[in-house]
């Protein structure tokens, strides 16, 4: 499956809104981004400061790979958080959560 070229999207993005942000973020971009994880982290750094309806938006319209969700439930295991510590940490819903438990572990 093809995946959009994130970094290109990025890059003209900083350029247009965040020229004030280039120096900081353009050498973040230098690997490529692979999962979902990296492309939230990486979006969270851009943006900043949203507000809570923003937020609450955004998180309805993401959505997450296999290879993120392993790692999600991995440092889940490792910090031995339960499912209502990871949904809150990662505003994921505490039903996702144990959804990903039945599928991936």
């Amino acid at each position: 499956m093809n995946h959009p070229n994130y970094n290109k999207i990025y890059l003209d993005l900083i350029d247009k809104k965040f020229p004030e942000k280039k120096e900081e973020l353009i050498p973040l971009l230098a690997e490529e981004i692979k999962n979902s994880l990296e492309l939230i982290k990486f979006n969270n750094l851009i943006f900043t400061y949203q507000k809570k309806d923003i937020l609450a938006f955004n998180q309805k319209l993401r959505s997450y790979d296999e290879t993120s969700i392993k790692k999600i439930m991995e440092y889940q295991k490792t910090n031995q958080l339960n499912n209502q510590q990871m949904a809150n940490q990662f505003r994921i819903s505490r039903n996702t959560i144990a959804k990903w438990k039945k599928l991936f572990v």
